[in-house]
């Protein structure tokens, strides 16, 4: 006998993969635990019995020769594989996309990053050239769409894309799949949103906005991942973390994040929980951490956390044209022509006056325009960024204000520009190596 399982508090991406193996590895079941998500539970409700699936409770440990795990590495994730653990003769085979370093032992594993472990199966499917029914094709989308936010987390990947693509060929429903991707908020849910808003501490590390909050639980409330998604996109930050108070034996902290520079699931890691950089959840005794001490541990492990990819030191470009507000606009245009350069900064390295663009120069009309000094046509609002500033931010910035140059200062004195042209240089993969 083979079974295929996979986490407790199944999401749907962790039931997809379920799913897409008992079709993988014909003659297999699917092993669901019995604590899902809410939406996994009302989807169950209804499909349930078109799936080869049932309760750990239900299968025989002696009979089970190889044991199938997906979206999960680590023994304690599993729901009653105690007594599989033990076995030496059972075979184990992974699937899953998180990079967690657990401690399942596999025979043959596929672990990669991708946004979605049911992105690997379907690669598998389209090997195999296999064709799926729509209900098969849409429940494996409803997976991929969850785990990477519709395709719009940073860690999605082109293959999860082109994963997408193969189920909506194979007539995968976009909208049974918004059902259960978005469904309508409730009424306790929606005062928990409004408590996290009213409750938001914001911890600034890297340039980066984290809300972190601790929220006590009066009941059971469904859809709490969900709510959490919502709330970052609501108060704009990069990351959240929301520390659930169960009870007064433990607490629940879901984490969610928009950017490549935070990895949740490398954070919530070390309380014993997991995830993918995007999203992850740790359920944590109270004996081990208290609510406000786990606060304290996860900004603690915020501010160790590394921080990846280039910053505006790697993309600005120095030394900086700087010229003395008297300088006559023919000298300003021969400096452009002469540097292949769209703007000049006027000041000194330490005294910024204003800039002037190759724009501001179609504002010459009469041959004696060029004589006079740049400090008449620059502009004086300059704004400025530092060396250690993320691209992304850097043209949010640009975007707000409307302009192509920002001057790097650091310690008081201009050390190089960043462009517009440098900015879409770097989004678009060309920043040299």
């Amino acid at each position: 006998m083979q079974i295929i399982t996979t986490h407790k508090n199944t999401d749907f991406d962790a039931l997809a993969s379920v799913i897409a193996g008992t079709m993988l590895y014909p003659g297999s079941v699917g092993v669901v635990p019995k604590s899902v998500n809410t939406n996994v539970a009302k989807f169950l409700s209804t499909h349930k019995t078109a799936f080869n699936i049932v309760l750990p409770k239900e299968i025989d440990h002696a009979k089970v020769r190889r044991l199938i795990v997906v979206d999960t590495d680590q023994w304690r994730r599993l729901e009653h594989m105690e007594r599989l653990r033990k076995r030496t003769d059972l075979e184990i085979i992974l699937w899953d996309h998180h990079q967690n370093g657990g401690d399942i032992d596999a025979d043959w594993r596929c672990q990669e990053n991708v946004g979605a472990t049911v992105t690997l199966l379907i690669r598998e499917m389209k090997r195999r050239e296999m064709e799926l029914n729509p209900l098969f094709s849409t429940v494996l989308l409803i997976g991929l769409y969850e785990d990477t936010g519709h395709l719009s987390y940073p860690s999605t990947k082109p293959e999860d894309a082109a994963a997408a693509a193969y189920l909506l060929e194979n007539g995968a429903d976009l909208n049974v799949a918004s059902v259960f991707l978005n469904p309508p908020y409730e009424e306790g849910q929606r005062d928990i949103l409004f408590m996290m808003m009213q409750e938001t501490e914001k911890v600034v590390h890297n340039n980066c906005t984290i809300g972190i909050n601790i929220l006590k639980l009066k009941q059971k409330v469904p859809m709490l991942a969900s709510i959490v998604s919502t709330y970052r996109k609501i108060i704009s930050a990069d990351a959240v973390f929301i520390i659930f108070v169960n009870d007064e034996k433990s607490c629940t902290v879901i984490g969610r994040s928009g950017v490549n520079r935070i990895d949740i699931g490398g954070i919530l890691k070390r309380f014993g929980g997991g995830g993918h950089p995007a999203a992850g959840s740790a359920t944590v005794k109270t004996t081990d951490y208290s609510p406000r001490k786990l606060k304290a541990k996860i900004i603690e492990a915020l501010k160790e956390n590394r921080v990846g990819g280039a910053t505006i030191a790697d993309l600005m470009s120095f030394p900086v044209t700087i010229v003395p507000a008297d300088t006559p606009m023919s000298t300003i245009r021969d400096l452009m022509q002469e540097k292949k350069i769209r703007g000049i900064l006027v000041g000194d390295e330490y005294n910024l006056e204003g800039i002037i663009v190759l724009w501001d120069l179609k504002k010459l009309k009469w041959e004696k325009h060029w004589s006079r000094p740049v400090k008449a046509y620059m502009a004086r609002k300059i704004s400025t960024i530092p060396p250690d500033l993320q691209p992304s931010q850097a043209a949010q910035l640009m975007v707000k204000e409307n302009i192509g140059h920002l001057p790097v200062v650091y310690e008081g004195k201009v050390i190089g520009i960043v462009t517009r042209t440098d900015i879409l240089t770097y989004f678009y993969g060309l920043l040299p190596e």
